[in-house]
């Protein structure tokens, strides 16, 4: 079973510097760079973990962001019913469940905020489930 935690956004003073560190303490765990946007920058195994970014946004007259937490969702329908239960508790909606091919083709997430303010999402990697075979589908 997958675990429930699929990554996490931290935001940084000096992107290079932390690029930097997280490249020298991660190799030795056997990760590194997955993606790299310039000023955001994700690490993993493969799979994303862990995306650093600088503090604030300028252009939105920020000073500083909100964390981003990121769970697993076994399936689309379970991203789809994150999403409308965190709607069903009053949360905001950043973005409805959809495909973020940004990311990776198959990437299926929906995000909210929470009460304090954080971006919070669920997210599928798996393909979308082919549509069944039925009786006059060999034919």
């Amino acid at each position: 079973m997958p675990e429930l935690l699929d990554h996490i956004a931290l935001q940084c003073a000096d992107v290079a510097a932390s690029a930097a560190f997280y490249d020298a303490v991660l190799a030795p765990l056997g990760a590194g760079r997955v993606l790299d946007f310039g000023e955001v920058i994700a690490f993993g195994r493969g799979h994303y973990a862990l995306w650093i970014g600088p503090v604030g946004d300028a252009d939105a007259g920020h000073e500083g962001r909100e964390t981003h937490l990121a769970f697993t969702a076994p399936d689309r329908a379970a991203v789809r019913a994150f999403h409308a239960a965190a709607l069903a508790m009053g949360a905001e909606s950043l973005h409805a469940p959809a495909l973020h091919p940004e990311y990776h083709p198959d990437y299926y997430g929906a995000f909210v905020r929470d009460p304090d303010g954080n971006n919070v999402e669920a997210v599928c990697h798996q393909p979308a489930p082919e549509p069944a075979a039925g009786p006059d589908a060999a034919g």
